[in-house]
């Protein structure tokens, strides 16, 4: 068995039918999202210690592509593929969020 990863990144890639009011990640790029992830871990060698994975639906569709990091549990909405190397170097290796693109409930309460 592997070890644990020391970040888990799960990308919404959730289709559901057209016409649908809420939409889905899957239309709004999740599934280009996921691959610009996995690719950007295999590129910068990290891909024995941090894992990209498609999610069904994490019932977030009006922030846009929805991407979650684990441990941490940080909820990034309206990703991109552009926005993937940010993450990638911001969060996955420097530790610190890409505030920009959290999810509005889980930006840190202005001081």
């Amino acid at each position: 068995m592997p070890p644990p990863f020391e970040r888990h990144v799960f990308v919404c890639t959730n289709r559901r039918p057209d016409g649908n009011p809420k939409g889905c990640c899957a239309t709004k790029g999740g599934e280009e999202v996921r691959a610009a992830f996995k690719e950007e871990l295999d590129k910068r060698g990290l891909k024995r210690s941090m894992r990209a994975n498609a999610a069904g639906c994490v019932d977030t569709c009006a922030f846009g592509v929805s991407v979650v990091v684990y441990p941490e549990g940080t909820w990034y909405g309206g990703v991109k593929v552009e926005d993937v190397p940010t993450i990638v170097e911001e969060h996955l290796v420097q530790g610190r969020p890409v505030e920009r693109l959290l999810m509005p409930f889980n930006k840190k309460a202005e001081r």
